[in-house]
């Protein structure tokens, strides 16, 4: 598992971005903290939830997504691949 920081955070947004992914924080009624607009490659995480919830619901967004090693540096395919490994 993860640690709960800002570094990590940065850096789960970072491999969205290099998956082609825009994260986005905004405010909203959505119950998850985190969802994919309707097929766009636009992630919107609710702004007032805490820091524990905004990463844990990025982590169960990739887990849904089909995440290719083409074009991703090593050391975010290896990052990629122990948050998939850090289930609870």
């Amino acid at each position: 598992m993860i640690s709960i920081s800002q570094y990590n955070l940065d850096k789960i947004e970072d491999l969205f971005e290099n998956i082609g992914y825009k994260v986005r924080y905004e405010k909203g009624n959505f119950k998850t903290g985190a969802c994919v607009l309707q097929n766009t490659k636009v992630v919107v995480v609710n702004k007032f939830s805490n820091l524990e919830v905004k990463i844990n619901s990025l982590i169960q967004l990739l887990k849904e997504l089909d995440v290719e090693r083409d074009g991703l540096e090593e050391k975010l395919w290896v990052f990629y691949k122990s948050l998939l490994k850090g289930d609870k």
